[in-house]
């Protein structure tokens, strides 16, 4: 990083878009992969198309309570003429013309039967049952890999898996299944002033590491959570070298243009800086940058600056080491409360809390006419944590908006709700 950039700051912004595009574009989906068992495999990443072994029933099976006939002998059975057949015992493995078996909603059909009477049109006699209703071939009967065919496609590669998703390949007969390992992400914290504990005047103790690596994993990531790294810029260097091996790299702190801000430099020497300086807020003094191949984001130490710009960066690149996208983050409409003030060409990123109409809190379900309400938090500097670990998300104002205004709708992003 040059002189004239540490003396002339940030003149000119890269958007966040654009800094994004350059970011994944470095970013290189890694080709690890390991066998796990299904049970183990929620949220992991598909890494081989899945083919069903076998198909879900593999049987024909009834689809409610009732009696198994063949179809043929129910033709013309009504209220006033029912047809009467001879009953079979339940769990009967075949049927002869004239007989009708007891069957159970997913029981298999007996051999021999090609449709269920349900049992509310059924009357047991005896050794006999009067049938009330004409049945077509194939009625109340699931017929085998109804639910999935043998041999069919049930995941493709990047598909990344779910509980419902495991309960579908436990039934197709899958006891392992083959995914990619999480990408490995080197989260080094920087700083001289960083203490793990008891911080005397001018320390702090050390928190980015901590919440970067927790946010690395629920996205999916395996973090390497290193120890602090002071401003020295031998330290620096040799400690980012260290972690190339990486699939991401990412240090907290030092990303500015003041005397003590080496990461950019540091970046520079390794390798290149591919962007220094995005339009957002909080958090403008981001870089982006790779070396020996390795994508590397360089967040800045502000708590809220640096939780923003790991949503808007190194989740992505995380996401695509991993061999998948980030999916948009979930979003609530609301009411905005107040009004909410934007520097134009600056993506703006403004913590509210959820209520909801009648003033309950944020946990009741949102009404028809009656959105909740989004108040932003009275705390908005970018060093105050509080602001962002005590909101329910954010609400985005766009580059070219000069702010919302009290009482517009707005979708308020919850990003820490899901992976």
């Amino acid at each position: 990083m040059s002189h004239d950039r540490r003396e002339s700051g940030f003149k000119r912004r890269t958007r966040v878009a654009d800094a994004r595009a350059a970011l994944l574009d470095a970013v290189t989906p890694h080709d690890r992969t390991e066998t796990v068992p299904v049970e183990a495999a929620d949220g992991r990443v598909v890494a081989e198309p899945i083919d069903a072994p076998a198909p879900v029933p593999g049987y024909d099976r009834a689809a409610m309570d009732g009696y198994a006939v063949r179809a043929s002998d129910t033709f013309g059975a009504g209220d006033r003429s029912p047809a009467v057949l001879t009953a079979k015992p339940a769990e009967t493995d075949a049927i002869a013309p004239g007989e009708a078996a007891r069957v159970h909603t997913g029981s298999a059909v007996p051999e021999g039967a090609d449709a269920v009477v349900m049992i509310e049109r059924v009357e047991a006699v005896g050794d006999e049952v009067e049938v009330f209703d004409a049945v077509a071939d194939g009625e109340n009967v699931g017929e085998a890999g109804e639910d999935v065919a043998d041999g069919q496609r049930c995941f493709e590669p990047g598909h990344v898996l779910r509980p419902s998703d495991l309960g579908l390949l436990r039934s197709v007969g899958l006891d392992q299944v083959r995914v990619r390992e999480p990408p490995e992400v080197a989260v080094i914290p920087t700083g001289e002033e960083l203490v793990e504990s008891d911080p005397g005047p001018g320390e702090v103790i050390e928190t980015n590491g901590l919440t970067v690596s927790r946010l690395v994993e629920r996205w999916g990531g395996a973090a390497r959570y290193r120890d602090v790294v002071t401003d020295d810029p031998d330290a620096l260097r040799e400690a980012v070298a260290a972690d190339l091996d990486a699939d991401v790299v990412v240090t907290t702190g030092g990303s500015s243009v003041g005397e003590r801000d080496l990461i950019p430099e540091v970046v520079d020497e390794l390798g290149e800086v591919l962007v220094h300086g995005v339009a957002l807020k909080p958090g403008h003094p981001v870089c982006l940058g790779r070396a020996e191949g390795t994508p590397i984001v360089s967040l800045p130490g502000y708590p809220v600056a640096l939780i923003v710009n790991a949503a808007q960066f190194l989740r992505p690149a995380t996401k695509r080491a991993g061999g998948t996208d980030a999916e948009p983050f979930p979003r609530r409409r609301a009411t905005l409360a107040r009004k909410v003030a934007s520097e134009p060409g600056v993506r703006t990123f403004a913590r509210v809390t959820l209520s909801d109409p009648d003033g309950d809190g944020a946990s009741s379900e949102e009404g028809v006419d009656a959105l909740p309400t989004a108040t932003p938090t009275r705390a908005s500097g970018s060093g105050i944590l509080s602001s962002v670990a005590l909101a329910d998300g954010w609400v985005v104002v766009p580059e070219p908006r000069e702010g919302l205004d009290a009482g517009e709708t707005v979708d308020v992003e919850l990003w820490e709700v899901t992976p």
